[in-house]
């Protein structure tokens, strides 16, 4: 299993969420809409600039996935191309290594917990 997160432009968010609701046998989703970082190029050029405590940032959307191994090259090729946009800021796709997952409410383990 891998913890796939994403850090995507907010305006391709919807994009990237149709893309990988159309690959069978995805687990599930987490989304926040509400980042704000900055990369190499710091918040130049950013849409949605926020400044807090004289910092300026760029407003992103976190996506994290957790998903069997067999789904792992659908994913990032589903996010890679729906968060494309050829620009500086298009984001970046990092992949995890899950240990174990929990299901809370029935105390399954493993892949049949996510």
């Amino acid at each position: 299993m891998k913890e796939i997160k994403a850090i995507i432009q907010p305006f391709k968010l919807t994009n990237v969420i149709e893309a990988l609701k159309q690959i069978e046998g995805l687990p599930g989703i987490t989304v926040d809409e509400h980042v704000h970082g900055f990369g190499k190029s710091g918040s130049e050029g950013g849409h949605r600039k926020i400044t807090v405590d004289l910092v300026d940032y760029v407003q992103k959307t976190k996506l994290e996935l957790v998903v069997p191994d067999r789904l792992i090259e659908s994913v990032i090729r589903a996010i890679q191309e729906n968060a494309h946009t050829g620009n500086p800021g298009d984001g970046k796709i990092f992949v995890y290594d899950v240990q174990e997952v929990v299901k809370i409410r029935t105390n399954e383990r493993g892949e049949s917990a996510i």
